[in-house]
């Protein structure tokens, strides 16, 4: 390639629906979507077989309007665990060719086989061995961008590989001017359809002209139309536009230590009682705590954020609390979140709850209190119940208010991000 580092972006295509059609080899040759609740024409298309899509099918389109597009739809209802575990078993073969293995999302990973490349050839070849090796052991297409820096890849994955007959293209510094500079501003990393009509509005119609416009400039056009703190965002896109990206791929990424550990649910049917509000809060709570237990953190700062469902009279508050101490048990934590609920909640209907901890410390180091001389026992209780749970599911033991009318957690055990297991 003539650059120093040789980076791609893996996609996996159409990555829910190819899994479905991987188990059921049947439907090879049907038009097959994977729908939020295939019960409800108005559900949501989460993903869509190039044949689905050769009807005119788009993901996040409303199921009723796929169906009047392709009466013949199959419809799978996701099964997030499964995705979850093939793509488990993708970064697998990933990292058998390098070390340098960073998941992007659940279906995009960024390799870096700058080290290893030299062990099969050009990085050309390197993508078709691998994508011969994932399609034999998962059934599943991938898609393989490559450039110098993750932009690169990025940028030559969606606008060329997955637009190509093999998959793979390659996008250097040397043919930018040739390739990416003559896309429109729209196809640009990191632009929406908001930054596009800004950026048309300043002249922009291509990458090349954003790119080629001197970045002092481009500060200046900017902050007139976007306001006075507008360099950095300025600088990003100018850089994003060259191909300009220094960040490394990195494996331990999305395994540094977290800010905040929280959860937000919506609700099943607007909550206007003050104890069904105490149910579901509970709950959260408790799965925070969880979450936080299993990452070795205790919290300081809770925060609980409760929201109506009308969006036009917007309702509800968001507020935090620092505790006495910090802690990751479910009922010290409560006794703060219910403090909080009581405090600030305006007595309106509620369709959103969120609950998380935040300011963290290891739970291996903590303030003995004289004041709470049972901590050793909650905390032992604590660990007993999650070792239920991750040996038997998170239903295998549940606070009785959870089997109420009320109480979402059975539910939401059976989901994992929203959508079924």
């Amino acid at each position: 390639m003539g650059d120093d580092k040789v980076i791609m972006l893996a996609d996996c295509r159409s990555f829910y629906a190819s899994v479905e059609k991987a188990e059921r080899p049947e439907l090879q040759d049907r038009p097959l979507v994977v729908a939020g609740d295939p019960k409800r024409r108005s559900g949501i298309i989460l993903a869509a077989c190039p044949i689905a899509k050769s009807f005119g099918v788009t993901t996040a389109e409303r199921l009723g309007d796929s169906l009047s597009k392709c009466p013949d739809l199959v419809i799978m209802q996701p099964r997030m665990q499964l995705y979850i575990d093939i793509s488990l078993m993708i970064t697998k073969i990933y990292k058998s060719f390098t070390d340098l293995v960073e998941p992007y999302s659940i279906d995009e990973q960024f390799l870096d086989v700058t080290g290893s490349l030299h062990l099969y050839g050009t990085a050309e070849e390197l993508a078709a061995l691998i994508q011969r090796r994932v399609l034999a052991e998962t059934g599943i297409h991938t898609r393989f961008g490559i450039g110098p820096s993750k932009v690169l890849a990025k940028t030559a994955c969606d606008n060329y590989a997955k637009k190509n007959d093999s998959g793979v293209y390659v996008l250097s510094q040397h043919n930018i001017s040739e390739t990416l500079w003559t896309l429109p501003i729209a196809k640009m990393f990191m632009v929406g359809s908001r930054m596009t009509r800004h950026f048309n509005a300043m002249g922009f119609e291509t990458i090349g002209q954003l790119a080629t416009t001197p970045l002092e400039k481009l500060k200046t056009m900017m902050r007139r139309k976007l306001g006075r703190n507008s360099d950095i965002n300025a600088e990003l896109y100018w850089r994003i536009a060259n191909g300009v990206d220094d960040s490394p791929v990195t494996p331990g990424t999305h395994g540094t230590a977290p800010q905040t550990i929280g959860h937000m649910m919506t609700l099943p049917r607007d909550y206007g009682k003050l104890e069904e509000i105490k149910i579901v809060l509970l709950e959260l709570t408790e799965l925070v705590c969880q979450r936080c237990r299993s990452k070795g953190y205790m919290g300081h700062v809770v925060s609980v954020a409760c929201m109506g469902a009308d969006y036009d009279r917007p309702s509800g508050f968001s507020r935090q609390m620092k505790m006495d101490d910090s802690t990751n048990v479910t009922n010290q934590v409560y006794k703060f979140t219910l403090q909080l609920l009581q405090q600030h909640w305006d007595g309106l209907p509620v369709r959103k709850v969120g609950v998380s901890l935040s300011q963290f410390n290891p739970d291996d180091e903590y303030q003995l209190s004289l004041f709470n001389p049972d901590q050793e026992k909650w905390m032992a209780l604590e660990r007993a119940t999650d070792a239920i749970k991750q040996k038997y599911g998170d239903s295998s033991i549940l606070r009785a208010v959870s089997k109420t009318a009320v109480g979402q957690a059975m539910d939401r055990a059976n989901k994992i991000g929203g959508h079924y297991k």
